[in-house]
């Protein structure tokens, strides 16, 4: 227990310490703050005088210009608190501009290049809607809680003590009344906050199981529909938002109820204050207005105590949500190489040696060796979980070797940057993807410089040109990954067009023609054809007759290569690939 009390006081820590982007405008805020302190500290002084000379004139002395003193003091009263007021505005559109602007939206960029630092498997492993829960929930929630700890620390501190010194220096008896009741309410604030902080802990993980099931509900919206799985949906969804339900409930009760054991405790120690403060009047002579005064600093004495108090509240809420975040951007980062390769490539690949695993237990290619000369097509096959794609996986650098080397043009790209590999490689994949935008910025996706001429040979060449103009509104057609006014044919040789745009030397086509129809395949292998010319390419193809023209074939099988050789040689072999062969097309 005290081990986890300890990594919460840490957390608390780290979230001011990731405050510093923000310090100067906390600065201000704080001037901001003691000022708005100072006036509220003036004004009981001001009314408990202006009282104290009413009771005076009450009793007879008459002497006193009464009204004159009346108008005067609560025009000075108002002007104290309208300051006040102006002073608690301008503080609270500081605080939020600045951290809206800065604290969370700094967090969420950290997020975002901690990300592009992590190994692809993370997001491979990890649920879309779990990222997104904690980059925009639990970010959000920080950002708002850190206007709150600023408030307390500083603001709220500053109040107590100058308040604890107004009191004791108009009547020491009473102030120590209102300091000796003070320990109460933060003992409860604490003892609520700390068994309140397991049932965040469970709504935020309960939050995320949610998020996820929401997001795999949307994208395979029409694959439910299809199998009348709607039902099981829903009550997977509500099986996981009624676990939610109940340990938000929890929480919430055990967060919510600090604040009115504080108020209650508060009260009552406003009602003792007042009946020893009428006995002192009574009995020791005190003035009316020191009485008053002092009843005016017990409330106020109180506010800055309900802030910790809720602070409390909130703060294990807000830990559960910050020690998410940085359970991510502390998780442990692929490391950085800075080797650069020449800026014309020859396209040279060799496989010496290579192993490699998914799982350490699991061995998947072992004592791999391939050498691919340049300009060369290489085509691979062979049955699901052969190792097709881990190949590609491994030549974009996508995840790391085991064993062995892979080289580009003679240098080892495990001694190079991540980046500098990529960019010398386009991909054509099964399924497409398009963002939100115009055609036009689509095809320029991998080279943003380009022009519109550019952009539009490189349509032609992909043979899109004709039906992109045939569209509304031509190249400014704006469409997405959703849009169903263009058939998957079409996306796939806008894909194609994208590549031949980027122009890069090596080029990885991973079953793309899979999701077309017979006609529509026609248009894409002649355009995959022009994209392939002078590259060295390399295809995975599970339809056999799409790389008959391959220059070396690749046969894999447990992340072994059976076979090897150009479409004919292994037909003759009659081994592994023409089985593979005439199970697609033998009658």
């Amino acid at each position: 227990m005290k081990q986890k009390n300890k990594l919460l006081d840490e957390t608390t820590w780290r979230i001011i310490r990731e405050a510093k982007g923000i310090a100067g405008w906390v600065a201000v805020s704080a001037v901001l703050g003691i000022l708005a302190v100072l006036c509220s500290i003036a004004a009981p002084e001001i009314l408990g005088d202006l009282i104290q000379r009413l009771c005076d004139f009450g009793l007879g002395d008459r002497g006193i210009p009464i009204r004159d003193t009346l108008v005067k003091g609560l025009a000075v009263l108002t002007a104290v608190y309208a300051f006040q007021s102006l002073l608690r505005y301008g503080n609270m559109q500081l605080m939020n501009r600045a951290v809206s602007r800065h604290f969370t939206c700094g967090l969420r960029i950290a997020i975002s290049e901690k990300i592009r630092r992590l190994p692809v498997k993370y997001v491979d492993q990890t649920p879309v809607g779990d990222i997104l829960n904690r980059m925009i929930d639990d970010v959000g929630e920080m950002g708002g809680y850190i206007h709150q700890i600023f408030d307390v620390m500083v603001e709220g501190v500053f109040q107590i003590t100058m308040i604890a010194v107004a009191m004791f220096l108009e009547n020491g008896v009473l102030a120590c009344l209102v300091i000796l009741l003070t320990p109460v309410s933060l003992w409860l604030s604490s003892k609520v906050a700390g068994l309140s902080g397991k049932y965040y802990d469970a709504r935020f993980e309960k939050a995320g199981e949610l998020t996820e099931i929401v997001e795999e509900s949307f994208t395979n919206f029409a694959t439910a529909k299809a199998y009348n799985l709607e039902a099981y949906t829903a009550e997977k969804h509500a099986a996981v938002n009624g676990a939610l339900r109940k340990v938000t409930a929890k929480a919430n009760f055990m967060g919510s109820i600090v604040q009115p054991l504080i108020k209650f405790a508060n009260a009552m120690a406003y009602i003792f204050i007042n009946l020893v403060g009428g006995w002192l009047i009574v009995r020791r002579g005190v003035g009316v207005g020191t009485v008053v005064t002092i009843v005016l600093f017990a409330r106020q004495f109180s506010s800055p105590l309900e802030q910790i108090a809720s602070g409390f509240a909130n703060l294990s809420h807000v830990k559960a949500c910050a020690k998410r975040v940085f359970q991510l951007l502390d998780m442990e980062e692929e490391p950085q190489t800075e080797g650069i390769l020449p800026e014309t490539l020859r396209g040279e690949i060799g496989f010496d040696n290579v192993g490699f695993s998914y799982s350490p237990d699991t061995p998947l290619i072992e004592h791999l060796n391939l050498h691919v000369s340049p300009g060369q097509r290489v085509a691979i096959v062979g049955p699901t979980g052969a190792g097709k794609t881990t190949i590609v996986n491994l030549l974009m650098r996508f995840y790391d070797v085991s064993g062995g080397c892979i080289t580009l043009d003679g240098q080892d790209i495990s001694r190079l940057s991540r980046e500098e590999v990529r960019r010398n490689f386009g991909m054509v994949l099964q399924d497409t993807w398009l963002f939100r935008g115009t055609i036009a910025e689509n095809v320029a996706y991998g080279k943003p410089d380009a022009t519109r001429e550019e952009i539009e040979n490189a349509c032609r060449e992909a043979y899109c040109d004709h039906f992109i103009r045939t569209l509304p509104d031509g190249y400014d057609t704006r469409i997405s990954e959703d849009t169903t006014a263009l058939s998957g044919g079409q996306k796939q040789l806008l894909t194609i067009a994208r590549a031949l745009l980027a122009g890069r030397p090596l080029l990885i086509l991973d079953e793309a023609t899979s999701n077309v129809d017979t006609r529509t395949e026609i248009l894409v292998q002649k355009a995959m054809d022009r994209l392939m010319k002078g590259k060295t390419c390399f295809v995975i193809a599970h339809r056999l007759s799409t790389i008959v023209d391959a220059d070396l074939i690749l046969v894999l099988d447990h992340g072994h290569i059976v076979e090897q050789g150009k479409h004919d040689q292994l037909l003759a072999k009659r081994g592994f690939y023409y089985a593979l062969y005439t199970s697609q097309y033998a009658v």
